[in-house]
């Protein structure tokens, strides 16, 4: 099984190893085509990488279409599930892929700041690393969780919706504003970076057993708009990065000895909270 980070085991990079990060940051959004900070003087072959980036990004308009295997197995799902009451929605496509521990933090910051505050989230840089004060942080899950119907048996204390309401709150959850796209690392920019940036986890649910079973993990892939992107550095701070979900190497299919063949997906969406329930395709209360 290909390693992977855990919480605890590094600490704050170094400052050298910070500054490579923002280097292959500043890469990244490059290649995404979004704004970046202006490049720093110990950053090289700036201007020779942009036009290697802009070759990169027109031979990537035709594949656009592709999707790596862990959301290929999340859309053949979506396919499977809400074929008969709708035309699914699909996993974005293009992304800002957190392939590396430490990228959710530095993005979650502007670089010539030690503070972002938006609506929803508050960011701090500390000695020991960064603090995030979301909005809202609820602790429980009583009451409030609605449940699709159609799959397992739905527990009394949530509330069971139909296949459509699922599909259309997905729908809006890929739509979010144009605000809530914005990284908080350009947020100082006249030109600000929007995007989706996604994290692909592989956290442990079976230890091994020397002699009766190895050591197996799920899969698990974070879709955030990229203002929510501290929440991702506060989820990888506990279970790790497993890396670019587009190598082989990271993908859980081909490694079936050490995967537990579980899926998952979670998708921050805190717009979702002014879609009425009509238009979610709620019933009337009658």
């Amino acid at each position: 099984m290909n390693p992977f980070r855990q919480a605890g085991l590094e600490g704050p990079p170094s400052p050298e190893a910070e500054q490579r990060l923002h280097y292959y940051l500043r890469l990244k959004l490059r290649d995404l085509g979004c704004p970046v900070p202006p490049d720093r003087d110990d950053d090289p072959l700036s201007e020779l990488m942009a036009g290697l980036l802009s070759l990169n990004r027109e031979k990537d308009r035709l594949p656009s279409s592709y999707l790596c295997p862990v959301d290929s197995r999340l859309q053949t799902f979506l396919y499977d599930y809400l074929q008969e009451v709708m035309v699914p929605p699909r996993l974005p496509g293009r992304t800002l892929v957190l392939d590396r521990y430490g990228l959710a933090r530095l993005l979650s910051l502007p670089p010539d700041r030690d503070e972002y505050q938006s609506d929803i989230v508050e960011t701090y840089r500390l000695r020991q690393g960064v603090l995030h004060n979301p909005k809202s942080d609820r602790r429980t899950t009583e009451g409030i969780f609605h449940v699709t119907e159609g799959g397992l048996p739905i527990p009394d204390d949530k509330r069971a919706v139909p296949k459509v309401v699922f599909g259309n709150l997905l729908r809006w959850a890929f739509s979010p504003p144009n605000a809530l796209l914005r990284l908080p690392y350009t947020s100082t920019q006249l030109n600000q970076a929007e995007c989706f940036v996604s994290l692909l986890l592989r956290p442990v649910i079976c230890p091994e057993a020397p002699g009766f079973v190895s050591e197996k993990s799920r899969e698990i892939r974070f879709f955030a708009p990229g203002n929510l992107v501290g929440n991702l550095d506060f989820v990888e701070s506990i279970f790790g990065n497993a890396g670019d979900p587009f190598l082989p190497e990271n993908d859980a299919g081909l490694d079936p000895d050490h995967w537990s063949g579980h899926t998952g997906c979670v998708v921050l969406a805190p717009h979702l909270t002014g879609v009425t329930k009509k238009d979610a395709g709620l019933p009337p209360w009658e």
